[in-house]
């Protein structure tokens, strides 16, 4: 149903126009990013990904029946010494297939690619505790919660707690 594909610069446009407020790419992007989005912050984000050395992947989520552009998501910090990455920038930015699933397939998708092209032994991420159907989403996907980081994102006047979630090759492996 959905296809990763690498992220590219005709892709920039449409990642601008989902993310509608700071508050929202500050949940994204997280604080390597500044509202409102550009093209060179973009530029910046993909310069040196997709290539063989690189540590980070970044895609856009295609769906496989309409051949539309629907989603975002990258696997960063990718360790082959100790075969760990991140997976980050998770986005199904096309409000029309939310609710569908398309979050789990994007997760399962960034998985097998962590965990069979890569042979990676450990994928982690972290969600802020507020949300809560992000949080079900990885957890159907297999991750597990490790540890809340109280108070380690502030927005304006208010803190936001982060819970930091991992998934090993082996658990991942058990569940297929």
């Amino acid at each position: 149903m959905i296809e990763l594909q690498n992220f590219e610069p005709k892709d920039f446009q449409q990642l601008i126009e989902w993310i509608p407020s700071q508050e929202f790419l500050l949940q994204w992007g997280g604080p390597g990013f500044t509202y409102p989005l550009t093209l060179s912050q973009l530029e910046n984000y993909v310069n040196g990904a997709n290539n063989n050395d690189s540590i980070v992947l970044v895609y856009k989520v295609i769906h496989k029946y309409s051949n539309k552009v629907i989603g975002h998501i990258s696997l960063g910090k990718l360790d082959k010494n100790n075969k760990s990455a991140r997976i980050g920038k998770v986005l199904v930015g096309d409000e029309t297939v939310r609710g569908q699933g398309i979050g789990q397939l994007m997760m399962e998708e960034m998985l097998k690619v962590a965990f069979e092209d890569f042979a990676l032994h450990r994928v982690s991420l972290g969600v802020f505790e507020f949300n809560k159907s992000a949080i079900r989403c990885y957890e159907k996907a297999g991750f597990t919660k490790e540890g809340l980081l109280r108070d380690y994102r502030k927005n304006d006047n208010e803190y936001w707690s982060l819970w930091e979630m991992s998934i090993l090759e082996q658990e991942w492996r058990a569940r297929r």
